[in-house]
């Protein structure tokens, strides 16, 4: 039994000495520092452009189902579809995915694509320095066999 408690403990160690890990540990902090960069995006700009239409909280947008619908809080009557924080959620997702995409996504495949090009192109290179080294020895192997066959003691 402890063999396996010393191999589950040494999966666990090898799970986070990967640098998958830390890339993952990065990437959450990075993320919540966004999160709050997104909301403020979303607080100061699009709710006040909504605002012009309307109110400036989009939390307020709601539908009645069934009424009547009053109050608000653990105070509120009937059903409410609250489709104004639906839509928030989503202008925050869209934000943020875009974002992304375009700051970071896209960047990172644009760079990775350039290294892949340039190696494939050094290994076309040394492929043909290859290929004519090749062709520069066989010049010098026949040029070799026919200076030997009519040499003085030719065969």
């Amino acid at each position: 039994m402890s063999e396996k408690k010393e191999s589950v403990w040494a999966g666990f160690k090898a799970f986070l000495t990967r640098g998958n890990v830390v890339d993952l540990a990065v990437a959450v902090v990075i993320g919540a520092a966004f999160t709050n960069i997104v909301n403020a995006v979303v607080k100061g700009i699009i709710n006040p452009l909504v605002g012009a239409f309307g109110t400036k909280n989009l939390d307020s947008y709601s539908s009645c189902l069934k009424g009547p619908c009053e109050g608000a809080g653990d105070a509120a009557t009937g059903v409410r579809v609250l489709w104004g924080s639906v839509l928030g959620a989503t202008l925050q997702f869209v934000i943020t995915a875009a974002v992304v995409y375009f700051l970071m996504v896209l960047p990172m495949a644009k760079y990775l694509a350039r290294v892949e090009a340039r190696r494939k192109a050094k290994e076309g290179t040394q492929e043909i320095v290859e290929v004519s080294e090749l062709e520069v020895l066989k010049e010098i192997r026949d040029t070799l066999v026919a200076q030997r066959g009519s040499g003085p003691g030719g065969r």
